[in-house]
C-alpha cells in the first residue's frame, strides 16, 4: 500500500509459490524485528530468530499467534516479505494490516485466505476510514509479477468520503483459524493433520517521509512517485483477470445505490 497524493495504492510482488512481498506505507526506523515489533499473542507460537532478521507465526488446533509494531506510522513506505503457509492451507487466514485505534479508526487490510494444495490463495483487501469499511476487493494470487499495484483507493473527500491521512497506524499481523468462512465459504475445513501451520516474515524496511513533504504537499519528489501509465495498465490487467469480487459492482449488496466513491474508482 502506498499513500500517493490523493490516493491509497496497494502493491504486491509475488516472489515464488506462496512467498510474496507486500509494499505498504508508513514512517519510522526499520530492519530489526526485536527492535520494531512485539509478539502480542500465541505464546511461543510467535518467534523472532536469526538475530532479529526473521519472524514466524504458527497456528495449531489450540491457538494462532500475532505481532504488532512498536511504533505508529503515517507517511512513507514499508516493505515486508511474507512467506505464506505452504501446502494445504485451507481454513487458515494470514492477516497483515495497518490500523489506528478507536471507534473511528482507519485501517488498510490484506488477508490471505488459504486453500487446498494446488489451488491459489485468495487475497482479501479492505479499506476503513473513520471506522467505516465494507470496501472489499478480492483477487486470486496466481500471477507472477514484480511491483504490480492491485488496488487504488482515491481521495474523495470532496464528495464527503473520509480519507485515511490523519491517524497514525500500527502494523499488525496474525495467523488464525477461520474455517467457518475462509475457504469456499466454510465448506472446506482446516486439516489439523498438517498442523502446525507457519508463516514467515523477513526484510522489514521503512523509508520515512517527513510531514514537511507529506503525500498531500506539492513536493516534486513525492509527485514523482505517482502511479504512472505503465502501472495503471498493470493495475487494470490484474483487476480484469484476477479480481473475483469488487464491492463497487455489488448491486445486490447495495440496493439503495453503490457507495459514492465507486463513481470515481476507475484509474
Amino acid at each position: 500500500m502506498g499513500y500517493k497524493k490523493g490516493l491509497v495504492l496497494l502493491g504486491l510482488t509475488l516472489l515464488m509459490s506462496s512467498c510474496l512481498s507486500l509494499t505498504l506505507v508508513a514512517a519510522g526506523g526499520g530492519g530489526d524485528f526485536y527492535r520494531d515489533f512485539d509478539l502480542v499473542w500465541g505464546d511461543n507460537r510467535a518467534k523472532i530468530f536469526n538475530g532479529g532478521n526473521l519472524l514466524s507465526l504458527s497456528l495449531d488446533k489450540t491457538s494462532g499467534s500475532g505481532f504488532q509494531s512498536k511504533k505508529q506510522y503515517l507517511f512513507g513506505r514499508i516493505d515486508m516479505q511474507l512467506k505464506l503457509v505452504a501446502g494445504n492451507s485451507a481454513g487458515t487466514v494470514t492477516a497483515y494490516y495497518l490500523s489506528s485505534e478507536g471507534a473511528t479508526h482507519d485501517e488498510i487490510d490484506f488477508e490471505f485466505l488459504g486453500n487446498v494444495s494446488g489451488q491459489p490463495y485468495i487475497l482479501h483487501t479492505n479499506v476503513f476510514t473513520q471506522g467505516h469499511g465494507n470496501r472489499e476487493q478480492q483477487f486470486y494470487l496466481c500471477f507472477l509479477v514484480d511491483n504490480t499495484p492491485i488496488r487504488v483507493f482515491k481521495n474523495a473527500e470532496s464528495m464527503g468520503v473520509p480519507f485515511p491521512k490523519n491517524q497514525p497506524m500500527r502494523i499488525y499481523s496474525s495467523l488464525w483459524n477461520a474455517d467457518d468462512w475462509a475457504t469456499r465459504g466454510g465448506l472446506i475445513k482446516t486439516d489439523w493433520a498438517h498442523a502446525p501451520f507457519t508463516a514467515y516474515y523477513r526484510n522489514f524496511n521503512v523509508n520515512p517521509i517527513s510531514s514537511a513533504t507529506s503525500p498531500f504537499s506539492d513536493d516534486a519528489s513525492w509527485q514523482a512517485n505517482e502511479i504512472d501509465a505503465n502501472s495503471r495498465r498493470r493495475l487494470r490487467w490484474v483487476q480484469k483477470y484476477f479480481m473475483i469480487y469488487n464491492y463497487c459492482n455489488d448491486l445486490k449488496r447495495f440496493p439503495q445505490g453503490l457507495p459514492i466513491e465507486c463513481k470515481r474508482s476507475r484509474v
